[in-house]
């Protein structure tokens, strides 16, 4: 799996998002196709609509096991580069 820098987006007042093209390219998503948003905790992975939700969730345990991250460990983790992102992004931290 290719690793690529975090990226910082805008959730829009009627909720659109817009997934920067570098990401959109090397995940091979395409306008107007369908995609699988699947809640993580407090965090969303999002997913092409032709991977089902049984292949999400085994490529996700793929990654826990190859990084000998727990779950609990994993979500951690998220919540602290999200508190970074944020803090760079607005120089204070979230509440």
């Amino acid at each position: 799996m290719d690793t690529m820098k975090t990226a910082i987006a805008e959730i829009k007042t009627r909720g659109q998002l817009t997934i920067p093209k570098k990401i959109r390219e090397s995940s091979h998503l395409e306008e107007g196709q369908v995609v699988s948003i699947i809640p993580v905790g407090d965090s969303v992975i999002i997913t092409p609509k032709r991977l089902e939700l049984d292949e999400a969730r085994r490529q996700i345990r793929k990654i826990m096991k190859d990084s000998g991250l727990s779950e609990k460990e994993l979500l951690k983790g998220i919540g602290e580069e999200r508190e970074l992102l944020y803090k760079e992004t607005y120089g204070k931290k979230k509440r």
